[in-house]
């Protein structure tokens, strides 16, 4: 889904913003406000980024440290190598295997999310962190047309910020 989100600072210019939208013959279900007492982020949904690396990277670390510990206790197995002359025979395969989870630990957390949780984009703008200070979201959703209208129509109430959002889901339909 693709919206036009204004950014307001406080409940009376959201609904403000609501009313003029109305008045110029867009429907409620076009437009909403995101905010305490109206709809929430997640009825929007607007993504929490750093929530779903961690849940990506905690999905890949399922998988990635078994996978890792085998991989690592086969090389070990395979190769015969002495690294650790202190751990002996099953030792080294142990400790093989254990380097091989620590490889799959990284992994899950570089590739499955952490990197997108350590340099995100400066252009996003963190909705949520908005809404958590207290402000509230004027959302029209709908074509581009409708969307340069309603951008006319709320550049003269002056929110903090205007700017088209697209879910990520959208990105794949």
């Amino acid at each position: 889904m693709t919206y036009l989100i204004a950014v307001v600072s406080d409940r009376i210019q959201a609904e403000n913003a609501y009313t003029v939208l109305e008045k110029a013959n867009f429907t409620p279900k076009q437009i909403m406000i995101v905010g305490t007492g109206y709809k929430s982020p997640d009825d929007l949904g607007l993504v929490d980024t750093k929530l779903q690396g961690m849940k990506r990277a905690k999905f890949m670390a399922y998988w990635l440290v078994p996978f890792g510990f085998i991989a690592g206790y086969g090389f070990d197995l395979i190769t015969g190598l002495n690294t650790f002359a202190w751990a002996g025979e099953p030792g080294n395969h142990i400790v093989g295997g254990l380097l091989g989870a620590m490889g799959g630990a990284m992994g899950s957390f570089f590739v499955g999310g952490g990197v997108g949780l350590s340099f995100s984009n400066k252009d996003d703008v963190p909705y949520r962190q908005l809404l958590n200070q207290g402000k509230y979201l004027v959302v029209v959703e709908g074509s581009e047309n409708l969307k340069a209208q309603a951008t006319q129509i709320l550049k003269p109430l002056r929110p903090e910020n205007l700017q088209s959002y697209v879910t990520p889901d959208s990105y794949y339909e």
